[in-house]
């Protein structure tokens, strides 16, 4: 079964275990210049086929690994030799896999800026932590027993367990969340997780992107029409212009006044998209 957009374009996948920013752990990867796609654990589960699969990241989450039931991912994935990286959620679902303890705090929620001290040297924080960086928390459990053959890198006053890491398996988890901004030189811990570690490299833009999907388009198209449902949204917006510059006039736009926006935004956004869709 195949879940891949790109199937033979080198990629990294995102496990998202409902985090409220797993596109954003997206952007991050595609701002670096690599393909990335969102999956669900259960489609990871059902991966047979791996060789364009670079490397996986494992996105924070609501659940808690402590409940007799919580989202996973089968062990067999660990065995293809491929490199993870754990945030959060993904870090406390690595340990759990491989035998550590977890608990939920017993203090409070550790929400918020921290500082984070480096204990080893490691791969995925390297020009990271030539010092202490602040960054971004935001968890209730936290791992406080070492799975076997893994290493603590770096701890914060409140965490003792913020980046571990197997080398030999190339398994690494973060507890805090290098995606937000509120983490500083986030992007650090992504570049150094794709590039020195996965050993992938730059063969994505937008522009490019663009080209394929309005490639794309016209093959499936061809000298047919298409209507499109167009509602001034940013998901409706983009489709739009795209089928637009791929077929150009084969394409009717239906913008429907509800009633329910704004004063006057029906008419500006109309207005918009009659000048620019044509």
């Amino acid at each position: 079964m195949q879940f891949f957009e790109q199937k033979d374009k080198d990629k990294i996948l995102i496990v998202d275990f409902g985090s409220q920013v797993t596109k954003l752990i997206a952007r991050r990867v595609r701002d670096l210049g690599v393909y990335s796609e969102i999956i669900t654990p259960n489609q990871l589960n059902l991966i047979k086929e791996h060789s364009s699969i670079k490397g996986i990241i494992f996105s924070g989450g609501p659940s808690t690994v402590t409940a007799k039931k919580y989202q996973s991912v089968s062990k067999e994935i660990f065995k293809k030799k491929i490199p993870i990286l754990g945030i959060c959620y993904g870090l406390q679902l690595i340990a759990k896999i491989f035998g550590g303890k977890i608990r939920p705090s017993k203090k409070r929620r550790e929400f918020g800026r921290a500082l984070l001290i480096k204990k080893k040297a490691s791969l995925l924080t390297k020009n990271f932590l030539n010092k202490k960086k602040s960054v971004w928390m935001s968890h209730e459990d936290a791992v406080f027993k070492l799975p076997k053959n893994f290493k603590i890198i770096a701890s914060t006053k409140n965490s003792k367990l913020t980046i571990i890491e197997n080398k030999r398996k190339n398994i690494y988890g973060v507890q805090f969340h290098p995606e937000v901004t509120h983490t500083d030189d986030g992007k650090r811990i992504f570049k150094n997780f794709l590039f020195l570690i996965c050993k992938i490299k730059k063969s994505w833009s937008i522009n490019s992107q663009k080209k394929i999907l309005i490639q794309e388009i016209k093959n499936k198209v061809k000298k047919g029409r298409v209507i499109c449902a167009l509602s001034g949204g940013v998901d409706s917006s983009v489709v739009a212009l795209l089928i637009n510059r791929a077929i150009k006039k084969n394409l009717i736009c239906i913008m429907v006044d509800t009633g329910l926006m704004r004063k006057d935004e029906f008419k500006y956004t109309y207005n918009i998209f009659k000048k620019n869709i044509n």
